[in-house]
């Protein structure tokens, strides 16, 4: 039996991937803020006989804390994690600083990925042949805001958004720079737009938008089979990227140089955030 480890597992493309794993008999961990929608995951697993395979970790990813307790539950509770999903993302229109100080989409989108990827590297590595899929939006190439990352002086939820899809790329590409050899297969991954809950808080126009956008996107089904292909076969290279299932330069578009440089800067960046709340360490 294999454990799979899905943020977002409550609902979306995230309940999608974790119903099909528990159909496909295997060992499934949704992580999500809302207790209402876990328990509802855990009921609709009960009634298909599969709640014997199903667990529900409620957590806050915008909070540091609750990220490194979800790390220690997982570590407590598991000798090894076969794949590392990240699908949970919320969209704010307005700029929220969450009580440890940190812009919320920032701590949310990038140093929970981070945190959790790293800090569940040594499960994984204890797989056969793990893979970290990191659902996002890579090749994007939106600018980083290098001087002000957090975006304290012009926030928009739109450029937070895209931001936050060029910083998973650098966490992808700086994954293996700081765990050389690693046996993990880091996956970005693009499935494009799908009936989502479209989780977030949003202004009056971008509300009708996205509700606009939901009503003509293909439902989420359609985003299960690609990325089921490559958790049930991780590519070879330890670094790649899809979009809609398609091969992506991985370091695209600025080349491996440039990104790995971005790729360093941003890991020391998220260690000077963590020291600053009581460890360096993820």
């Amino acid at each position: 039996m294999r454990t799979y480890v899905i943020t977002g597992g409550t609902d979306g493309i995230g309940r999608a991937l974790a119903d099909t794993y528990l159909e496909r008999g295997q060992r499934v961990v949704a992580v999500g803020r809302g207790a209402r929608k876990g328990a509802q995951w855990l009921a609709a697993a009960r009634r298909r006989g599969t709640a014997g395979r199903a667990h529900f970790l409620r957590a806050d990813l915008g909070l540091v804390a609750e990220n490194r307790a979800l790390v220690a539950r997982l570590r407590e509770s598991f000798a090894r994690i076969d794949a590392l999903v990240f699908c949970a993302r919320h969209f704010r229109s307005d700029r929220l600083v969450t009580a440890e100080g940190l812009e919320y989409t920032f701590a949310h989108f990038c140093l929970s990925r981070f945190l959790l990827g790293h800090g569940l590297a040594g499960l994984l590595e204890a797989a056969p042949k793990p893979v970290l899929l990191n659902v996002a939006g890579p090749g994007g190439g939106a600018p980083v805001h290098w001087d002000d990352l957090q975006l304290a002086r012009n926030y928009d939820g739109l450029t937070a958004l895209a931001q936050g899809g060029r910083l998973n790329d650098l966490l992808g590409a700086g994954f293996h720079a700081a765990r050389p050899g690693s046996p993990v297969r880091y996956v970005l991954f693009h499935p494009g737009v799908v009936r989502t809950g479209f989780s977030g808080q949003y202004t009056p126009e971008a509300g009708a938008q996205v509700e606009a956008m939901r009503r003509s996107a293909p439902p989420v089904e359609e985003a299960v089979p690609p990325l089921r292909r490559v958790l049930d076969h991780p590519p070879a290279a330890p670094l790649s990227a899809f979009v809609r299932g398609e091969p992506l330069d991985p370091y695209a578009p600025y080349g491996l140089e440039r990104t790995a440089e971005e790729a360093r800067r941003l890991h020391r960046y998220a260690e000077e955030l963590l020291a600053a709340r009581g460890s360096g360490q993820p």
